[in-house]
């Protein structure tokens, strides 16, 4: 299937970058590059292009605005070097986001994504307007009946991920974070989260209660992933710290105290 896209970037060196991997990708048309966000607006409801890579922080119309009023039929990928976005940039049904410097490869994936989804005529958000991303928290790959129930030999659980099953194992998440009604996956080794349409409550009853530890209304930790914790209760963790509120504070003090020798 070929596609035609628009790259809106207020840095001539961006747009200069992603014209470079259009040029390298197999179907993929180039329709226009703008450095003007306000002069991308006429273009791209004009020529209704696949796909707007489109930078975020731009001066006079940024680009979260100018998401709002791109044609529906047109697929939009966020380029920023700005991670806090990302929570935004799926509340205005982006298909990806990605982060500079953008890698090829990384690229290429988000380009798949918009013809996958074109290819099977499937709208690019949720029955209920959430993302198009990670939706579903399954079971077990092995079994068991939730985070206090799971048998010994449970390993990892499903997420769906555009209409696909992502085994995700226990062992490479660092931590899961909530926000609203989202929450986000970090895993090992993966500068991205995976974000799923599901509260803290509900991951907090599906991840086995052995290896993890809710110490915050926003923050749930895996135990064997803290690198330490300081006098203040904080726990380093990934390239996050993360504060154990009071709430929390006996179960992760349990916690410490079952495992720390010289006590």
């Amino acid at each position: 299937m070929s596609l035609t896209c628009i790259i809106v970037d207020d840095e001539p060196l961006a747009v200069s970058l992603l014209e470079t991997f259009v040029g390298r990708t197999s179907g993929l048309e180039l329709l226009a590059s703008f450095t003007d966000s306000v002069e991308a607006v006429e273009a791209i409801r004009e020529k209704k292009p696949d796909i707007v890579f489109l930078d975020i922080q731009m001066p006079d119309l940024n680009g979260m605005d100018l998401a709002h009023i791109v044609p529906e039929e047109t697929s939009i990928v966020f380029t920023t070097a700005f991670k806090e976005y990302a929570f935004e940039s799926y509340e205005v049904s982006a298909v990806d986001f990605l982060l500079k410097p953008i890698r090829y490869n990384k690229f290429l994936m988000a380009v798949e994504k918009v013809r996958k989804r074109r290819a099977a005529a499937v709208p690019p958000t949720l029955p209920d307007g959430g993302p198009a991303v990670a939706d579903s928290l399954l079971s077990s790959a092995e079994g068991g009946q939730g985070g206090h129930g799971r048998g010994p030999l449970s390993s990892s659980c499903f997420i769906r991920v555009d209409g696909e099953l992502r085994q995700l194992p226990f062992a490479s998440i660092l931590y899961v974070s909530g926000m609203k009604d989202y929450v986000m996956f970090y895993l090992e080794g993966e500068r991205r989260p995976l974000i799923t349409h599901l509260t803290m409550k509900s991951v907090e009853d599906m991840l086995p209660a052995d290896r993890f530890l809710r110490v915050h209304r926003s923050y749930i930790i895996a135990l064997d992933h803290i690198r330490k914790v300081d006098r203040n209760d904080c726990i380093y963790i990934g390239e996050e710290v993360i504060h154990v509120t009071e709430a929390y504070a006996e179960a992760f003090h349990r916690f410490l105290s079952a495992r720390t020798f010289g006590k």
